[in-house]
């Protein structure tokens, strides 16, 4: 059985969310790095990451890492590499790059030499001079950080955010990736009530029913690396059909609610296409006129920033009355996704916690207010000290 150096990429912030994950799907020594966690895996866990991994990126092959002053140490430092038996003779290289703070800061020229001894790699078993490379996929990535080397390859092709049901999104779409990793920080289980009272095109809740329900967020997908001779194709069925066994049946229910009729509409669509519009109420209703008679709920939201949708008076106003709605709801715990600054000020309540997420390129932070667990209160109804 070969074992591979694995790579799982995130977005800065998601780190330990994502070492959570693999830790969860067996993985008992992860290293953390900044934005990506490195874990060693064989091909069925290159299968089973790529299913299962809801807060990552993508995942990726760690080939070789070597020093590169000149364009010489990295072709030959490429070169060593036996990419003949890793790439089959029809196998398409595609390589992309980047450089950050290294003497070799010209990616195109990176990009170009890696292609080139890997070319050279696979004359040396197919004694050809030209490839067709009209096959599988490999992706290859140069990465040049601080004059050192990293060939990777990538197993995933698109994006893991791209679960395949999400056909339609508002202006502003959050990405599924990030949206999980905010349900998966918050805690939250199915045992709780559950809102997103500005869901948009419904990305939070959607993400936050298919945690609840064990649904593998790639099980719907196909991933570059499915093509791998070296992957036979029964690891992929095996491992989907272990996947499909495991989807628990409904037995809660999600509120979302939106004001935008259109952004609605098509949050209801992207939560049939994930198969849980049985598990999500939606409701056309504004913030302001959010209310719960249940307790211990959680809320998780991503509104409006200000850079965008709207203007700077209307986000002001907008998370006042947040605060005045969201503060009445004794118990509840609120997780609110936001780049405005001034956000605890205007909510009226300063966060038990905020956490630095980047929202793509955006600067965000993840303000938590955790409400209290029912057992204290419980203990406190009862007369009992807390603990």
């Amino acid at each position: 059985m070969q074992f591979y150096d694995l790579i799982a990429t995130s977005a800065f912030g998601l780190e330990s969310v994502v070492a959570g994950e693999l830790k969860g799907l067996g993985f008992d020594t992860v290293k953390v790095e900044n934005g990506r966690v490195l874990f060693t895996g064989d091909s069925a866990d290159i299968a089973r990451c790529n299913i299962w991994l809801r807060c990552s990126d993508r995942v990726l092959v760690r080939i070789k890492e070597f020093s590169a002053f000149d364009f010489e140490e990295l072709y030959q430092g490429t070169l060593s590499v036996p990419w003949e038996s890793i790439i089959p003779v029809n196998g398409k290289m595609h390589i992309t790059g980047k450089s950050v703070k290294s003497k070799l800061h010209s990616v195109p020229d990176c990009q170009s030499i890696v292609k080139k001894a890997v070319v050279e790699a696979m004359k040396r078993k197919f004694q050809l001079e030209k490839f067709l490379e009209d096959g599988p996929v490999y992706k290859i990535e140069i990465s040049m950080l601080n004059d050192t080397a990293e060939l990777t390859i990538d197993t995933t092709g698109p994006g893991l955010h791209k679960r395949g049901y999400r056909q339609e999104q508002g202006e502003a779409p959050l990405k599924e990736t990030l949206a999980a990793g905010l349900v998966l920080m918050s805690r939250w289980d199915p045992s709780r009530i559950f809102s997103d009272p500005m869901c948009g095109s419904g990305t939070i809740p959607i993400e936050a029913a298919m945690i609840g329900r064990r649904i593998a967020p790639g099980l719907k997908r196909a991933f570059s690396s499915e093509a791998w001779p070296s992957i036979p194709e029964g690891i992929w069925n095996r491992i989907r059909n272990e996947a499909g066994g495991m989807i628990l049946p409904s037995s809660f229910k999600i509120s979302a609610s939106d004001i935008d009729r259109n952004v609605f509409e098509k949050a209801r669509e992207n939560a049939r296409l994930a198969g849980v519009d049985n598990d999500i109420d939606f409701q056309k209703k504004p913030v302001q006129e959010f209310s719960s008679r249940h307790k211990f709920g959680c809320i998780i939201s991503n509104p409006p920033y200000g850079e965008r949708l709207s203007s700077l008076t209307e986000i002001r106003t907008l998370y006042s009355d947040m605060g005045r709605v969201f503060l009445k709801l004794d118990n509840w715990s609120l997780f609110i996704l936001t780049a405005n600054d001034d956000f605890e000020k205007l909510f009226g309540k300063k966060a038990d916690r905020k956490r630095k997420l980047y929202n793509g390129k955006i600067k965000c932070n993840y303000y938590q207010y955790f409400g209290k667990p029912p057992w204290k209160v419980q203990m406190k109804e009862n007369g009992m000290p807390e603990v």
